[in-house]
């Protein structure tokens, strides 16, 4: 079964960056030369993916401009003979088809994927968070779907995290049936310090099965007041078989800022262009510490 259609969550007020997100949308905010949101795309482009749904909000209309065609900007590029940039633009526009829907209240990560239940329709698809970058040699989600080719079955990213940070995430309890890969038994949100056997953290990568939409009709608000897909996750798990996937690459948390600052960096000194002047300049700042 080929997974078609990819759901990107943007519907988020971004407080953890005001002022910067005041009016911009924290996944326009640049790492380089590109927004976020741009990153998380092209990963969901390269792993063959054909649709992706955005759930947006109120004051993120930036996000879909910025993939949609601009016939001003390209006819002005290309009268001022700057071809490569008005392809590079062109480009954006012709990444893949994208579709929009709103979430009209913040109730939280679970509601803002029940909202795409019409479009995604009756089969699996796959959620990405719009400020979790992973930089890896391949795809993140490419290696999640090479999983789920495999078994079938719903899947989350996931990653080890310090003892002491567990209560800021998702976290996994499970039985590890080879290397990075785990059987889910058990998944809670948020958990309070020491209430866990585990520090394996989902991160923001979900390979979904339709029903469930059905559970998160029926889920209460958990943690936060929120809607919360770690909990529907909770009850699929019971359904059928859910697996865990300790991914390859590293995980930086965009929508934080220190995680943007790091990713900044980590992705400067992969740029073809800007990489070798950029590392040159750390060395430089490095010594005058």
């Amino acid at each position: 079964m080929k997974i078609k259609k990819a759901v990107i969550p943007v519907a988020g007020l971004g407080t953890r960056f005001l002022p910067a997100s005041k009016a911009i949308p924290k996944e326009m905010l640049t790492i380089v030369d590109r927004p976020t949101i741009q990153y998380i795309v092209e990963e969901i482009v390269a792993s063959g993916i054909e649709e992706i749904i955005l759930v947006t909000s109120e004051g993120k209309s930036a996000i879909e401009n910025h993939f949609d065609y601009n016939f001003e900007l390209e006819t002005i590029l290309k009268n001022k003979n700057k071809h490569e940039l008005c392809e590079e633009v062109c480009n954006i526009s012709n990444l893949i088809d994208i579709v929009s829907v709103r979430q009209k209240k913040p109730l939280g990560l679970g509601h803002a994927i029940l909202t795409t239940r019409n479009v995604v329709g009756d089969n699996p698809f796959v959620v990405l968070l719009g400020d979790d970058l992973v930089q890896s040699d391949v795809p993140c989600c490419q290696q999640m779907l090479d999983l789920f080719d495999e078994f079938q079955q719903p899947v989350v990213a996931i990653q080890q995290v310090a003892d002491n940070q567990t209560h800021q995430y998702g976290i996994i309890e499970g039985e590890k049936i080879r290397d990075r890969v785990y059987e889910v038994k058990r998944m809670v949100e948020k958990p309070a310090p020491g209430t866990v056997d585990s520090n394996l953290a989902i991160i923001g990568r979900y390979i979904l099965m339709p029903e469930i939409f059905d559970l998160l009709a029926n889920t209460t608000p958990g943690h936060g007041g929120e809607i919360q897909l770690t909990d529907a996750l909770q009850a699929l798990s019971k359904r059928r078989p859910m697996y865990a996937y300790e991914f390859e690459g590293t995980r930086f948390d965009a929508g934080d800022k220190i995680g943007y600052l790091k990713a900044i960096i980590a992705f400067a000194l992969r740029h073809p262009v800007l990489a070798d002047e950029f590392r040159k300049h750390l060395k430089e700042v490095a010594a005058g510490i």
